[in-house]
């Protein structure tokens, strides 16, 4: 049987590669109602598919070039038994022989052309038509991929005619293969790629789930059930989530949920302390109020007592006693949204000074000196009720810390209190000689039950102080660099307006 005379060459299909999806690319499916999947699962269903998709990119290019091999194969094959039949004599190969050499590389047909002539070398059972023309001459990669899955797409008893490069001084050689071998062979290695991908992904998803599990889940389930815990009781100190010592996101987040949780104890445990105190100062307020308003009433009688003595300290007992229980009267005023506004005018500093020193025992007899430096006739515009509680919380701050001071028993104990205008604002500095404020109790200087340097001091002072001189528009700090401490208050004048001067001055 003779094979057709004419050079041929394989032409490149016009189609594209079949679009099916591989197995494995689809999502997974969502969850059952009530079936709720895990952090570590959800991270296994999401490493399967991309595994997945990395097998079908090594595999696609695998099948096509199984096919590649085994065309080369069967060119290799024709090629040795081309050299054999051509070396024979013109028709001194038997057709029993012609067919086991066929039949030895698989194939139907051999041909060789070389220079003019195209002869058929050895034929057996020739199809009626060529199906598919393979040039491995100039094979590419996409057309090696399309026609590897044209061939496993095929059906049917369908044959292949393979050119490629001649042995000698041949152009090139020819030869015409079933195509349903060459089918079966690549399902097989697909099938033993599967099985080998089945079992890769396997031992890989068990490795990726077992590292993200230690690596990430296990962090995560410790920070969550502290959470949880902590939720149940935040104001337990036990439940604050010791951090580990990893160094990256998640050793992070530990690190800060400790630092917040500590934080939340410390401010649940500050408001549970105000919270006591506002019940207990609320118990003693009645008794107390009585208590004073008695000993008012026996301060009343002292002023019919014509003695001279009792003549000049008797309107200072009576101002004493009725400040405090005013004081008693606003004792719960500093857990409340804030302080009442200042009723504020223009008056003396001195004299406000001079009852502090006296109020805070800084007489003639005391151990300490006072030494007064405020400017003479220096007036600030403010409530002096409320600037007097001012001075004198700092005054006994002062005055407590000097006490206080036992290794420095031999240094000279002085609280100074200076007084200027600058422009439109009043300064007023209370300093003392004593050891300062420690560097622990400056971050919460005048935060309640937190800015106290004393053992045993509630920090109250500071912070009613601070609050005071803010409502006024004034600013209280601490001043750096000082012997001591020196604490400076800076009330500025109000704004003038200048529409009710002149209907003050119309109305004059």
């Amino acid at each position: 049987m003779a094979v057709s005379g004419e050079d041929s060459t394989v032409a490149a299909p016009d189609h594209a590669a079949s679009g099916h999806a591989a197995p494995g690319l689809a999502a997974p499916g969502l969850a059952r109602p009530g079936l709720r999947f895990g952090l570590s699962a959800k991270l296994l269903l999401l490493t399967v598919p991309l595994i997945l998709i990395v097998e079908v990119l090594i595999y696609v290019p695998s099948i096509a070039n199984f096919r590649v091999n085994r065309l080369n194969d069967r060119l290799a094959a024709a090629n040795t038994a081309a050299l054999v039949l051509d070396a024979a004599p013109r028709g001194m190969v038997p057709d029993a022989l012609a067919r086991e050499i066929l039949d030895s590389i698989g194939a139907r047909a051999v041909a060789i052309k070389s220079g003019q002539q195209r002869r058929l070398l050895a034929s057996a059972d020739m199809p009626a038509r060529i199906d598919h023309d393979v040039d491995m001459r100039d094979m590419g990669a996409w057309a090696a991929i399309v026609g590897a899955f044209e061939v496993m797409l095929d059906r049917g008893d369908e044959t292949i005619r393979i050119v490629g490069p001649a042995p000698g001084s041949g152009q090139f050689i020819e030869v015409v293969i079933d195509e349903k071998p060459l089918r079966a062979a690549m399902f097989r290695f697909s099938r033993n790629v599967l099985l080998l991908s089945l079992v890769m992904i396997s031992i890989t998803a068990g490795l990726i789930y077992y590292a993200l599990h230690h690596l990430f889940v296990r962090p995560m389930r410790r920070l969550t059930a502290n959470l949880v815990a902590f939720h149940e009781n935040p104001e337990s100190p036990a439940h604050i989530i010791a951090p580990s010592q990893r160094g990256d996101e998640i050793g992070l987040a530990e690190r800060e949920l400790s630092d917040m949780q500590r934080d939340l104890v410390s401010m649940l445990h500050q408001k549970s302390h105000l919270a006591a105190l506002g019940l207990a100062v609320s118990k003693i307020n009645h008794d107390l109020r009585n208590l004073l308003a008695s000993s008012q009433l026996l301060s009343d009688q002292l002023a019919s007592v014509p003695d001279p003595r009792v003549q000049r300290f008797a309107p200072k007992l009576m101002r004493s006693l009725e400040r405090a229980i005013a004081f008693c009267q606003s004792t719960l005023s500093y857990g409340k949204a804030q302080e009442a506004p200042p009723d504020r005018r223009l008056i003396l500093i001195e004299p406000i000074a001079n009852e502090v020193r006296e109020s805070a025992g800084l007489g003639a007899g005391s151990a300490i000196t006072w030494v007064n430096a405020i400017e003479r006739g220096l007036m600030v515009d403010a409530d002096p009720d409320q600037l007097f509680r001012v001075l004198l919380n700092l005054v006994r701050n002062a005055a407590q810390a000097l006490e206080s001071d036992r290794l420095r028993i031999d240094a000279p104990r002085q609280i100074r209190i200076t007084g200027r205008r600058v422009g439109a604002v009043t300064i007023l500095e209370i300093s003392d000689t004593g050891p300062g404020v420690p560097e622990k109790a400056r971050a919460h200087l005048f935060e309640a039950f937190q800015g106290s340097a004393r053992e045993g001091g509630t920090g109250l002072g500071l912070a009613i102080a601070a609050e005071l001189v803010r409502a006024h528009g004034g600013e209280l700090a601490l001043v750096e660099g000082t012997i001591g401490a020196t604490f400076r208050i800076a009330i500025p004048d109000r704004p003038v307006q200048l529409q009710s001067l002149r209907d003050a001055r119309a109305r004059a």
